[in-house]
């Protein structure tokens, strides 16, 4: 599929969705739309993804693009009233629209009556499925091994960690599969369930019926993390999928530099062995689970003090540790698999 991705004023710092699209998923990308960086090229920032041009709307696109892929997740899953005239630009052109924010765009009147007209349709990545239910308790039984990735924070890693990891176990041979719990692990993967957007009592439920669908096609099973079991807003999630995942291996995940929890800068974050004792404490009563390595985001920082940054990460964890982008997976892949 051919689409654009729209990112305003947030590439590529603050588009974790489009950075992890650009990254992992199939689409072929024909533009990055942000205004304020138009006229430049996602290779200006970031390396290792797919380029593509940035340009400043839906107007400097070409004719040709299948879907407008929403590549922001902000705090809370708003819609832009900014953004209205590109998304309604790409549905009178009739393409599709895909979107993981909490704000349905099909059920925008403006946007559906688009759709209709036009021949688009609109893909609401975190709308869960109607049938979902409280879980068994079961995870823990199944045959693959399950690795959950968990956060210190928010936007740390867990995504990316979860994508790069499975890849490169594939690429070495092993029957590895990921199972997407948020709106970018789905638009990569194609399917899953949004564990953000379930009812609290489905949660568990929502992350153990995935894995009971795959562990009898794949040996080891990648869960993606979400949020942080400190995250004053957010711990409900991320406890929810710690029980209903029961993984077997824990990944903590960490940026550096980062002290305090991001958009909730009044809170603290602990230190890193205090977050291995609650996820591995709070997963315990349920099913056991060892965190057994750790991924370390250096973006940003030069390779010394990447270096540095991640000896310490590795001391103050006592497992081994990378950041899985800059230094690759291996010492990761040697521990989990």
């Amino acid at each position: 599929m051919h689409i654009a991705i729209l990112a305003h004023e947030n590439f590529p710092h603050r588009a974790k969705t489009a950075l992890g699209v650009l990254r992992y998923a199939d689409y072929e990308v024909a533009a990055v739309l942000d205004r304020d960086q138009a006229g430049a090229s996602v290779s200006d920032f970031v390396d290792d993804v797919q380029d593509a041009p940035i340009v400043a709307g839906m107007d400097d696109v070409d004719d040709d693009v299948d879907a407008l892929l929403i590549g922001i997740a902000p705090i809370g899953g708003g819609f832009e009233e900014s953004w209205r005239e590109d998304v309604t630009t790409a549905l009178e052109r009739g393409c599709d629209l895909i979107s993981g924010l909490h704000y349905f765009l099909a059920e925008d009147d403006e946007f559906t009556a688009l759709a209709d007209e036009h021949g688009g349709e609109i893909w609401d990545v975190r709308k869960p499925h109607d049938d979902l239910t409280v879980a068994d308790g079961v995870a823990a039984d199944l045959d693959a091994e399950i690795i959950l990735t968990v956060g210190t924070d928010c936007s740390v890693g867990k995504m990316t960690t979860t994508m790069k990891l499975a890849r490169d176990a594939r690429d070495a041979g092993y029957d590895a599969a990921v199972i997407p719990t948020g709106q970018t692990g789905i638009m990569i993967e194609g399917w899953g369930n949004p564990v953000d957007r379930v009812v609290s009592d489905f949660t568990a439920g929502a992350v153990e019926e995935m894995l009971v669908e795959k562990a009898d096609e794949h040996d080891y099973l990648f869960v993606e993390g979400q949020g942080s079991i400190v995250h004053p807003a957010y711990s409900a999630v991320t406890c929810g999928i710690l029980h209903g995942a029961m993984a077997d291996q824990l990944i903590l995940c960490d940026v550096a530099d980062r002290d305090v929890i991001h958009g909730y800068e009044s809170f603290e974050q602990p230190p890193i062995p205090t977050y291995v004792d609650l996820y591995e404490n709070l997963a315990a009563p349920v099913s056991p689970s060892t965190v057994v390595a750790g991924a370390l985001n250096t973006y940003g920082l030069e390779d010394d003090a990447a270096r540095d940054a991640l000896d310490a990460f590795e001391a103050d964890l006592g497992k081994p540790a990378t950041d899985v982008i800059r230094y690759g997976t291996d010492d990761l892949l040697e521990v989990v698999l």
